[in-house]
């Protein structure tokens, strides 16, 4: 039998424990992930605009990526829209 880390059992505990009834799923969230991105970028709050969106990108660490890779894909062609 395998053993689990006790840094991997405290993490799945904690998610376990910040679980709500209103949860969404990866493919939902995704679904969202663009406009919650354009809110961001206008300066708007996007967590309260989608706060489902925002609970599952706290939890998922794949959509957390997902997120931080659009993030940062938009940042760096505004960016080169401006010096242009």
């Amino acid at each position: 039998m395998a053993r689990i880390k006790s840094s991997t059992l405290k993490e799945l505990l904690h998610r376990i424990l910040k679980t709500q009834k209103d949860e969404i799923g990866c493919e939902t969230c995704f679904e969202g992930l663009d406009r919650f991105v354009e809110l961001e970028l206008d300066g708007k709050d996007a967590a309260q605009a989608l706060p489902l969106v925002q609970r599952h990108l706290e939890l998922c660490s794949g959509c957390g990526e997902e997120y931080q890779a659009l993030i940062q894909a938009l940042e760096s062609l505004q960016g080169d829209q401006q010096t242009h």
